[in-house]
């Protein structure tokens, strides 16, 4: 494997944002052949020469931290970045091979009449590009009119896809395609004139010629074909490129659906921060197995530092005016007072140092989850029976205020339906005491906001632990802010359908679980990968034993749950491995 250096990630990075979906049969998107990223499709239609290739232009060059793939149904262009020079590939046809009847009489052949394209190919490379799988079109021979069977051009996928042309809108399967359909509506006169213009100029044709043409085979076809499918278009586009203000509309809605995972049109409690190259080159980084340490937390600490930057945004403020130096008035904001962290151990304690970089003084509190099994839940069963024993026995003292003896013989007496409750109140009990191994809490922490720190966000067990605990310690669910690095859609359910009102904020959403329960395609384990303490790092240089009465310690949990105060102040030390 060649591995690149950071720096040439950073600058040459094309991956995209959004990882993809995962989504069970509850929650159906709009997935294509199994893909995990589906590309936003537009569809650019309308008469020739009424500038559907400038607003195409318009648009990608507004679009510039997303990849965009400009498919031309009469050629086929890749743009990525419009500042670059060859950001475009002409002369890939989509027009069908002529017959050896149809190549005797081309002059009379009419190259603007929908049998003319091979619409089975556009439909296969449109399916290939939205499936984000690359494809490999023929070159088109305009001389022969043939295709080229030993040339090809390859075209990746990317976040957008925009076709365009001037029957792109013609056939319903490839309008169904699309997400979004603009129709560039452009005086018959104007696209006339430019048409001329075009051709005599660039292509050599005299204007008798040209003229001839549009009347013999352009305005019929535009006619009877091209302007019947502008009642299929969602956006009707006056002037085309010189109509700014409608372009700047349409990119900004474009905009919002790349920004706008689809998770968010069912939680609007989920916010992922704005993508660009530079967040995606971190996060290539970060995910890529090679990165060492070194290089894996600097780029995990600058991520992270920019999602807990976005996470105060959320946070409520007052309107303030202060007096410059210059004498002037400067009406501003004030930052909310109430405010503290709670990372859950470990992973979350790596999101610390960015929480009290942005805050000064703040305090963090601390949350210790036990996990055991694949499936990333907490520890459900007792495997001592005197353990059970003992809960039943501490659970019916507490309960009904008994004697141990009378508690027994409270049960004996009891219906089944009873010793089923009483059975479900200490399973619920247990489960309070072994998933909860430790929690150190500001005191008042119920006054204020709470951001709460997870890098990973898997299966959401952990979270919505944590989340609960906050909850009882009086903290209201409005009031807390859940921060990660990423998010698989699983999680993401658990989390917003059990706290609606809380917020999570994140940086990209991943694909989701695999066989076991990781986050996919994810970046490991990202505790180990931080700390360095991964089975592939170097060993331990402290190898001390864990003094017993601290390991006593951790196995104490009602002596655990005991401890509430001010989360600085503790025994308990600041990272478990």
């Amino acid at each position: 494997m060649v591995k690149s250096d950071p720096d040439t990630i950073m600058e040459a990075t094309a991956a995209a944002h959004f990882s993809g979906l995962h989504f069970d049969d509850q929650y159906p998107v709009p997935n294509y052949k199994g893909s995990n990223k589906v590309p936003f499709v537009i569809g650019v239609a309308g008469g020739t020469a009424s500038g559907k290739t400038t607003v195409c232009d318009m648009i990608i060059q507004q679009l510039h931290d997303h990849l965009a793939v400009l498919v031309n149904q009469d050629s086929l262009s890749l743009s990525l970045f419009s500042t670059f020079a060859d950001s475009q590939i002409p002369a890939d046809s989509f027009y069908r091979g002529l017959t050896p009847e149809e190549m005797a009489n081309v002059g009379e052949y009419n190259f603007d009449h929908p049998d003319a394209l091979d619409t089975e190919q556009l439909l296969e490379c449109l399916g290939n590009l939205k499936a984000n799988q690359p494809v490999q079109i023929p070159v088109y021979d305009f001389k022969n009119h043939q295709r080229c069977s030993d040339r090809f051009r390859k075209v990746n996928a990317s976040d957008v896809v925009i076709l365009e042309g001037i029957l792109v809108f013609h056939d319903a399967r490839v309008r169904e395609l699309m997400n979004m359909k603009i129709f560039v509506d452009t005086d018959a006169d104007v696209r006339l004139a430019r048409r001329i213009t075009r051709d005599t100029l660039e292509r050599g044709r005299d204007v008798n010629g040209v003229i001839d043409q549009y009347a013999k085979f352009v305005k019929p076809a535009f006619d009877d074909f091209i302007l019947p499918t502008k009642k299929y278009a969602d956006v009707i586009l006056p002037r085309g490129g010189d109509n700014h203000v409608a372009i700047d509309l349409m990119v900004q809605h474009i905009r919002m659906k790349l920004g706008q995972h689809d998770l968010r049109t069912i939680y609007p409690n989920v916010f992922v921060i704005q993508s660009t190259f530079q967040i995606r080159g971190m996060h290539t980084l970060i995910r890529d197995q090679e990165t060492n340490k070194h290089d894996f937390v600097f780029y995990a600490d600058r991520l992270i530092r920019l999602i807990v930057e976005n996470g105060l945004g959320h946070m409520p403020f007052t309107e303030k005016q202060v007096i410059t130096p210059t004498g002037s008035i400067y009406v501003g904001v004030d930052f909310c007072k109430q405010l503290c962290g709670v990372s859950i151990i470990r992973s979350g304690e790596s999101m610390e140092n960015a929480l009290r970089a942005c805050c000064k003084g703040i305090k963090v509190g601390k949350i210790l989850i036990h996990r055991e099994g694949d499936d990333g839940k907490q520890v459900l069963l007792v495997r001592c029976p005197w353990l059970n024993v003992t809960l039943i026995s501490l659970y019916l003292l507490v309960v009904f205020n008994e004697s141990l003896s009378r508690g027994v013989e409270l049960i004996q007496g009891c219906t089944m339906s009873k010793r089923l409750i009483v059975f479900v109140l200490i399973y619920k009990m247990w489960l309070i005491i072994m998933q909860l191994i430790y929690e150190k809490l500001p005191i008042n922490i119920a006054d204020g906001h709470v951001l709460l720190m997870d890098p990973i966000l898997g299966t959401g067990n952990s979270a919505v632990q944590a989340i609960e605990l906050l909850i009882r310690k009086g903290v209201p669910e409005s009031h807390i802010i859940f921060l990660n690095l990423i998010s698989a859609p699983e999680g993401i359910h658990k989390v917003c359908k059990r706290f609606p009102l809380l917020k999570i904020v994140t940086s990209e959403i991943d694909a989701g679980l695999n066989e076991e329960y990781r986050v996919v395609p994810g970046m490991g384990e990202f505790g180990d990968r931080y700390f360095g303490t991964d089975d592939d790092g170097p060993e331990q240089v402290f190898k001390a034993p864990i003094e017993p009465k601290l390991q006593q310690g951790l196995y104490t949990p009602f002596k655990r749950l005991s401890h509430v105060g001010d989360a600085q102040d503790g025994p308990f030390p600041s990272s478990i491995a």
